[in-house]
């Protein structure tokens, strides 16, 4: 049982971005460019869940959310706050 429940765990937190939902995205958020949020004591990394204070911007189209931490784009799931993915 335990074997099954962390095999979901790992599915759950690796998020698939089609690489053309991507492009979309990239080309979404460097045509309307965010001040930058800086945070402190909160490390960027996926799966970090960003505070309630921190205003997530839409993507159109796109479920995730994107916002720019210490000058650095990233997307946010809406739901958990996590980060999915850190734009390069």
């Amino acid at each position: 049982m335990s074997l099954l429940a962390g095999v979901g765990a790992a599915a759950a937190q690796d998020i698939i971005i089609q690489p053309e939902q991507e492009t979309v995205i990239r080309e979404y958020v460097h045509k309307r460019p965010l001040a930058s949020v800086k945070l402190l004591g909160v490390e960027l990394n996926v799966g970090t869940a960003l505070p309630d204070t921190v205003e997530l911007h839409e993507v159109p189209n796109v479920k995730y959310r994107y916002v720019v931490v210490d000058n650095q784009t990233v997307l946010v799931d809406p739901g958990t706050r996590k980060i999915v993915k850190i734009i390069q």
